[in-house]
């Protein structure tokens, strides 16, 4: 898990979320090009009310999957090839540690 390889950091990981925050916010319930990830961490992929989802990622998450670190960690690095056809257009983040910081940044709004 990418957490115990590195140690998280919040704040730098806000830093990195600046790369997230065009299409995504974080500490508030508002959906923009992307869903609210407010509360992201062990909620279930495309369950986000009033967002609509792709058909890929809402398979996802009927398919049971759900935000962990683990499933971040993947996701992250290579979004289009986790979920093919999602719509998210982010190429991903390219380092370890950008990922573990921005997976810490995002726990601070997940119960």
């Amino acid at each position: 898990m990418a957490g115990s390889a590195f140690g998280q950091d919040a704040a730098a990981g806000e830093k990195v979320f600046a790369k997230c925050k065009a299409c995504h916010v974080a500490d508030t319930d508002q959906n923009k090009i992307g869903p609210s990830l407010k509360g992201l961490i062990e909620r279930p992929a495309a369950s986000r009310e009033g967002f609509k989802y792709s058909a890929a990622m809402a398979d996802a998450g009927k398919a049971g999957m759900v935000w962990d670190e683990a499933s971040l960690t993947t996701y992250l690095r290579d979004p289009k090839g986790v979920i093919k056809g999602t719509k998210m257009a982010f190429v991903g983040l390219k380092t370890d540690k950008e990922i573990a910081d921005v997976i810490a940044y995002l726990k601070q709004f997940s119960p």
